[in-house]
């Protein structure tokens, strides 16, 4: 009797102990999945950008509980800088890469404008091509002979470095030593800023950034260019004359981490993000 109750309980060990087997096989392909990115990445460069992918950072790191992303400011030129030298994983770089920059490896995440900025209360509400360039050579310095109030026009201008104003400037056929500014500031925010707390201020700077300020109660004003009004929908139709791509830049070609995080970026999944900023989301 008892050797017949000690079979049953034998084929039972060896049942339990093949499952267990089989569970501890296919355990680590789980974690594999759900763990498989892991690691720091560094981003630097154009103050455009970096509000984009600082959250578009926090949604890929809700999905990849092992990874960072730190997101850092200062300028295309410095995104290009810390790409090459490696101090940065990617560059961010608001503007299409110059003919030396070709070495670099870009990808597109959105797509912006720049637009010119004055205050809410200022009465001017559009001006030419040619009225813009008198403004920034100093040729016309007053608000009243272009339908303003009596008062000096505080230019506004964008350091060196920055890829907004290397557009502008190309934009208009100007030198940067060829403008006068009143005030030099870096980031958009800045710009901004400025021109919202100074009724005779103007500047140029994101159209998706001014929009964004504007829908949250910031007094700025976005003036057309050539007739065509500085928005993202006219971004979006290609009939805004001055606009640009949003890109990451990588020195080689992305793998593993800075791949996963680049198409991220450039997914459906976060187009939400890019027209929450007021930017125009871009396709694959």
């Amino acid at each position: 009797m008892k050797k017949i109750k000690k079979i049953p309980l034998l084929g039972l060990i060896l049942t339990l102990s093949l499952g267990i087997q089989n569970c501890s096989q296919s355990s680590p392909k789980t974690s594999q999945t759900s763990n498989e990115l892991q690691g720091k990445l560094i981003l630097t460069g154009s103050s455009t950008v970096a509000p984009l992918a600082a959250e578009i950072g926090k949604r890929f790191e809700s999905e990849h509980p092992d990874v960072r992303v730190d997101v850092q400011t200062g300028g295309s030129s410095r995104g290009i800088a810390d790409a090459r030298t490696g101090v940065a994983n990617i560059g961010m770089v608001s503007r299409r890469l110059k003919e030396q920059e070709k070495d670099l490896q870009s990808f597109a995440i959105a797509r912006d404008g720049i637009g010119i900025i004055v205050n809410q209360d200022n009465s001017v509400n559009s001006l030419s091509n040619q009225q813009i360039i008198d403004i920034y050579t100093g040729k016309l310095n007053n608000w009243q002979p272009i339908n303003g109030k009596d008062a000096p026009i505080t230019v506004v201008n964008k350091a060196e470095g920055r890829s907004t104003l290397e557009l502008f400037l190309e934009y208009f056929q100007l030198d940067n030593k060829d403008i006068n500014p009143s005030v030099v500031i870096g980031d958009n925010q800045q710009g901004i800023k400025t021109v919202a707390g100074n009724p005779n201020a103007m500047g140029y700077v994101s159209i998706g950034t001014a929009e964004y300020s504007i829908n949250n109660g910031v007094p700025i004003k976005l003036l057309p260019l050539n007739g065509v009004a500085a928005t993202t929908e006219n971004i979006q139709n290609e009939t805004f004359p001055l606009s640009r791509p949003l890109n990451l830049v990588t020195t080689t070609q992305p793998k593993r981490l800075d791949q996963a995080f680049i198409e991220f970026a450039q997914s459906s999944q976060v187009h939400d993000i890019v027209q929450q900023q007021d930017f125009v989301p871009v396709s694959k």
